[in-house]
This record gives C-alpha cells, structure tokens and sequence, in this order.
C-alpha cells in the first residue's frame, strides 16, 4: 500500500497512445522515421559548421548551438517513448521522469532565448553590415550563448523545483508519451493552482521576452531594409533573414498551436498528437531549412562531398 505522501520515489505510468493500439505503431515508426532524419541532418549542421573554416562565422555558430539543442531535445524523449511501444512496458522511474521533466522544459526555454539571440546577430548583420565582425566578437557570442543555456537550465530548475515537493498520494498514471511537467504537477492530491500560477508567470517570462526581442530586431530589419534603394540589396538583407524567420515561425506556431488552445475544443488525444509534432517537426525542418535556403551550406556541402574545390 502507498504512502499518502510520496513525493519520491516509485515509477510512473506513461499511458502515451496505449489505449488507441490501432494507431501505436504506425504513429512510432512515424516517429522513429523522423527521428533518424533529425539525428542525420543535425550531427551534419554541427559537422560542417566546424569543418568547414568559410562557416566560422557568429551565424553558425548560433546554429550549431541550436542543432545541438534540438538533437539534445529529441533524444530526450524518443528513445523512450520506442521502449515503452514496442517493449510495451509503460514504466519510467520516479528519477527518470523527472530528469526527462527538466532536461525537455530546459531545453525548450533554451531555445526560446537562443532564438532571440540569433535575432539579434541577424539585425546586426542587416543593420550594422560595416561593424557586424567588430560588435559579433567571439567573445560576446559565446556570452550569449552561455546567457542562453543558463537562462533555460535556470528557468527548468525553478519549476521542476515547484513540482517536486508536491504530494501525489499515489498518482502515477500520466497521459502522455512523455513525462511533461504541467501534467506531472496535476498529478499532485492538493490544490496545484498557486504552483500552477507562478509556473504560468516563469513560462511567459521565458517566451514574452524572446519574442519581444525578435520582434524589435526584425522590425529594424525591415526598416532598413525598405530603406535600400537596391532591389538586389534587399533580396539580399531577406535572403540573411529568412532561414531564421522560417525556424522562428515554425518553433512558435506549434507552441502557439499546442498551448493556446481553447478549452472547450481541448482533448488530450490532441494534446499528444501535437505534442508528437512539436517534437519531431521543428528538429528534422531546421537543418533542411538551413541547407536548402543557405549558399554557404550549400558549397560546403559540396565541399565535403567532393564536388566543390577547397
């Protein structure tokens, strides 16, 4: 019999897509097929962004870094998500579910403020081309990389730490694939709604003012750039810019989409098929997104393969 207070300890039960076992399988070799691609593209930006000396350069440096997030990202949930279907054990320890908590939450807010930071790097670029390698100093890009990982791990501590001391008198079924902590928190026997609250202030935080700060840098970026007199500068300043926009368009709309649901239309089958697609989306997309709008990636693709002289 369990304790009526069991905060640690003890494993939990991912239902996932356990009881539609008509969808199960083709929805995990879905997922196994996306996340070959994911781990294929990412291990090759990674690769040819330090290969490659022409791609030494802050932009690809960001991106290396957020290759290394969405690989980090993926891996932290789909190995298990596999085990739990084809092994059809639904059990994940008490310490794992909440490493893949705070290893999944950290790594998304990550990624929000990595993303402000290459808003940033591209308004500098389009802006301030004549000052963009004395202002992108080394330096200052590895400050704002090391802001970024911080203010994710930091931000993930904090509300893993809320739900952790909360009781859950012996709730351990989670409906989902994944241990997410919102729904970890539910599990609890009191009234979540004060840790639920200041969880909703920290998560706003983390993307309120990323998204703040892409829009003010994109908003300079268009400014200058309708001020070009040259049709070729300008094709230009968007051709620096849209990689970026296209993965920051891509990471908030599912956000947006899986989040900001009304209730009344909310279902938690929903729920976790949107889930599926935030997870393996945006990682396998970012990398064909960088390579097939990219010249640079492009020749040191061909480089790599033989095909472009060094």
């Amino acid at each position: 019999m369990e304790t009526s207070n069991d905060s640690a300890g003890g494993d939990f039960i991912l239902v996932g897509f356990s009881e539609r076992p008509e969808l199960e399988l083709a929805l995990s070799l879905f997922v196994l097929m996306f996340y070959t691609v994911t781990l294929a593209g990412n291990t090759a930006i990674i690769s040819l962004s330090v290969l490659d000396t022409r791609l030494h350069t802050p932009m690809y440096f960001f991106l290396r870094n957020l290759s290394v997030l969405d690989l980090c990202f993926t891996t932290s949930i789909v190995p298990q998500m596999l085990v739990n279907v084809w092994g059809r054990n639904l059990r994940i320890s008490y310490a794992g579910c909440m490493a893949q908590c705070w290893v999944a939450l950290a790594l998304g807010s990550t990624e929000c403020v990595l993303l402000a930071v290459m808003a940033v790097d591209r308004y500098v670029a389009v802006c301030w081309p004549l000052r963009y390698a004395a202002v992108m100093h080394p330096r200052l890009c590895h400050l704002l990389a090391t802001a970024s990982w911080a203010s994710g791990l930091a931000n993930s501590s904090l509300q893993s730490s809320m739900a952790m001391v909360l009781p859950r008198c012996g709730n351990r079924r989670v409906d989902h694939f994944f241990c997410e902590l919102l729904i970890v928190v539910k599990l609890s026997c009191v009234d979540t709604g004060p840790t639920e609250s200041r969880m909703l202030v920290a998560r706003l935080i983390i993307l309120a003012m990323p998204v703040l700060v892409i829009l003010l840098s994109y908003g300079c970026v268009a400014r200058a750039v309708l001020r070009m007199r040259s049709a070729e500068g300008r094709k230009k300043a968007f051709g620096t810019c849209a990689s970026h926009l296209t993965v920051v368009s891509l990471f908030y709309g599912t956000i947006m989409f899986l989040y900001l649901q009304p209730k009344d239309n909310y279902s938690q089958d929903q729920s976790k098929a949107l889930a599926v697609l935030y997870m393996v989306l945006a990682p396998t997309l970012n990398p064909l997104i960088y390579t097939l709008r990219n010249k640079d990636m492009k020749t040191a693709v061909r480089k790599v393969m033989g095909k472009e002289p060094a």
